[in-house]
């Protein structure tokens, strides 16, 4: 334990690039986000987690403000990733299922659900902007596979499909669990009542 402590001590005290420093400081502050939410994402716990100072980071973000925009920016670019996963998903199968659990496992275990509690607190809607196009592009899909699927016009509803898979996303994430504890229904249950209710919503 003692060789293995003084290992990871060693390694906080190379020294990083510009680039690395950033790369693990928005890393740390991505866990510290989803693990104790917005209050728990400051320039002291990340400095404290990495091992650097409270002046490094001011060196390499200038602000806690600005270390919590990259960090939006960061998991906003990585929401649009998932999103396009979503995309390929759709086109691939067609799975009601594969399509929800991409989403769903971007507000959970990526941390999108956070991310969006917080930009929603801060009133800081603008980074949600880089999104805006997976979300288009996740409309043409599920538009492409129903006319594909069944033969017919596109369905009126997909955008409301869309609204309600990821505001089911997002309270799973925020307070699903309390909830589903108190209900005595299990983790996986939001998700298949979504998947029950979606070809509904895409008549």
């Amino acid at each position: 334990m003692a060789g293995e402590a003084e290992s990871i001590r060693a390694t906080r005290r190379r020294r990083r690039s510009p680039a690395e420093a950033r790369a693990q400081a928005l890393e740390c502050a991505r866990r510290l986000l989803i693990a104790q939410g917005p209050k728990g994402v400051t320039l002291h716990a990340v400095a404290s987690e990495i091992g650097v100072t409270h002046g490094n980071l001011i060196h390499h973000f200038g602000s806690a403000a600005k270390l919590q925009s990259a960090l939006m920016g960061v998991m906003v670019k990585d929401l649009a990733i998932a999103l396009e996963s979503a995309v390929v998903q759709v086109r691939a199968d067609n799975s009601h299922r594969a399509l929800i659990d991409t989403v769903f496992d971007a507000f959970d275990d990526g941390g999108a659900g956070q991310l969006a509690a917080w930009i929603a607190i801060s009133n800081r809607y603008e980074h949600l902007e880089p999104i805006r196009e997976a979300v288009g592009d996740l409309v043409v899909a599920l538009d492409e596979t129903v006319r594909e699927r069944d033969g017919g016009e596109s369905p009126r509803h997909i955008p409301s499909a869309l609204l309600f898979i990821t505001l089911c996303a997002f309270g799973d994430a925020m307070i699903g669990g309390p909830l589903r504890q108190m209900l005595g229904r299990d983790r996986d249950s939001v998700r298949r009542i979504a998947t029950h209710l979606m070809p509904s919503l895409l008549e």
